[in-house]
């Protein structure tokens, strides 16, 4: 009876420290940085590293899909428009054969923004955002680990950046409503599918000095860079 008694007891406590340790399992969001597949736009052949973090599978590089370009001067918050940083004309090949289109990608007011996705794939809810920010540790530390390491891009002293998650967040600037290009090196800044009000819609930002991720919305007429997140 005490040798059943024993066996009894001791498959409960085997059972306490199982329970135990998963309870206490917590993921920093750590990815080492590793890239978890790749996507091929059919529309036209651009090829997405991606990246799984948490239950999502996001692109690891800004959208690239340019059907047209216009000047920076040229802004509307109900026409889709694309902009390439740096590049005042009108002619898609010649945008895309800049260094920013290849390292940066696309600018996009929010209209664009909402329908430039491939098909599986969608601009990220403000929520889906939410989601990765918080699965990576909060807003003051989660930009830091999708930030790209080193300051061949970001600005020094790129603070925080690690990059952990395997995002790689590139620091492609914004058009602003002056019609000028701007920040380019200092932050990056990604729509969201969420509108805020009927003018405005909400974005993420990340900045070079800082390892923090900024919630916040801005007029549909800014042109802002997009990652897109698979259905």
């Amino acid at each position: 009876m005490k040798r059943q008694n024993f066996f009894i007891y001791s498959l409960l406590l085997m059972g306490f420290f199982i329970v135990l340790a998963t309870s206490c399992k917590k993921d920093d969001g750590n990815n080492n940085g590793n890239i978890s597949g790749t996507f091929t736009d059919s529309r036209d052949g651009n090829v997405y590293q991606t990246v799984t973090i948490d239950n999502q599978v996001w692109m690891a590089e800004n959208l690239r899909y340019l059907p047209s370009v216009v000047e920076p001067g040229t802004g509307s918050a109900t026409t889709s428009y694309y902009y390439i940083f740096g590049y005042n004309g009108t002619s898609t090949s010649a945008a895309k054969a800049t260094a920013n289109y290849t390292t940066y990608g696309v600018l996009y007011n929010w209209t664009a923004a909402c329908s430039s996705c491939p098909t599986g794939w969608h601009l990220p809810s403000d929520t889906e955002w939410t989601q990765l920010t918080n699965y990576l540790g909060g807003e003051s530390v989660a930009g830091g680990k999708q930030k790209e390491t080193g300051t061949s891009h970001w600005r020094s002293p790129n603070s925080g950046a690690t990059n952990k998650s395997g995002f790689t967040a590139l620091p492609g600037g914004n058009r602003g409503l002056d019609g000028m290009f701007g920040f380019i090196g200092y932050h990056g800044v990604w729509w969201s599918a969420t509108e805020n009000n009927a003018n405005g819609a909400w974005f993420r930002s990340m900045m070079y000095d800082i390892s923090s991720v900024f919630r916040d919305y801005n007029v549909k007429e800014l042109g802002f860079s997009v990652r897109c997140v698979k259905d």
